[in-house]
């Protein structure tokens, strides 16, 4: 058995909303996120959430076609709000009280982003989701997630993701792609495995935020991820622990 976790944050990728048409939001799929969400809620655990915006936009993508970087970047924040949102109403429609604040100032939609009040929400039971990334442009969400998670004292990332951990190559593409148990740091950062962001995986390496990628169209799996249960991919530890 793992570690036991208090008080995670959750990751999502836009990517995880996507409806059948390869855009947008899917609300079947909101609904389970919510319910897998909303089981963990009730064992008491605090939750953060930081959510992604590539079924809207891609910053990154807009970018390599000639747009300005920064404008496509804070577009691509923008469409975290928007996902924010409907989780935010998906989660309360369930009963569960939460809060969308925003790292980009939009006061009739989001409360902005505030530390201590943050960390005051998940003390009272609320679930805060974190949008617009960090702010600024030329940052993933990837890194937000690892910015916030050392912010509010979170003692995990939980990385939802569409396959079961981190592979040595594409297992959609490669049969015989070797899935990895157990991984430190320095091991994802040099061999390039796509876990997080160079930037995310080195902040979590550096404060030592264990993070733990798993299958999110598996019901339950945020529960046994958050509750110690050895599922997906465990990245932790340096060189030579």
């Amino acid at each position: 058995m793992r570690k036991k976790f208090k008080k995670v944050l959750l990751k999502l990728s836009g990517e995880a909303l996507l409806n059948k048409q390869g855009y947008g939001i899917d609300t079947e799929t909101l609904d389970n996120i919510s319910n897998q969400v909303k089981e963990l809620h009730t064992l008491g655990t605090e939750i953060a959430i930081v959510v992604g915006g590539g079924n809207i936009f891609r910053g990154v993508a807009a970018s390599a076609k000639g747009m300005d970087r920064a404008t496509a970047d804070y577009i691509g924040m923008l469409a975290t709000v928007m996902n924010a949102l409907a989780l935010q109403d998906s989660l309360e429609n369930k009963g569960i009280f939460t809060r969308v604040m925003s790292a980009i100032s939009m006061h009739d939609i989001a409360e902005p982003y505030i530390r201590r009040r943050a960390i005051r929400h998940m003390e009272k039971g609320r679930i805060v989701i974190f949008a617009a990334g960090t702010g600024n442009p030329y940052f993933s969400t990837d890194t937000a997630a690892a910015l916030r998670a050392l912010e509010i004292g979170s003692e995990v990332i939980l990385k939802a993701t569409q396959v079961d951990g981190v592979y040595d190559s594409d297992p959609k593409k490669n049969p015989g792609a070797k899935k990895f148990n157990e991984l430190k740091y320095i091991d994802v950062l040099s061999k390039g495995l796509k876990v997080m962001d160079a930037t995310a995986t080195s902040l979590c390496m550096d404060n030592n935020i264990p993070i733990i990628v798993f299958n999110l169209g598996v019901n339950g799996n945020i529960k046994k991820a958050a509750s110690g249960q050895k599922i997906g991919t465990i990245v932790q530890g340096g060189s030579d622990g």
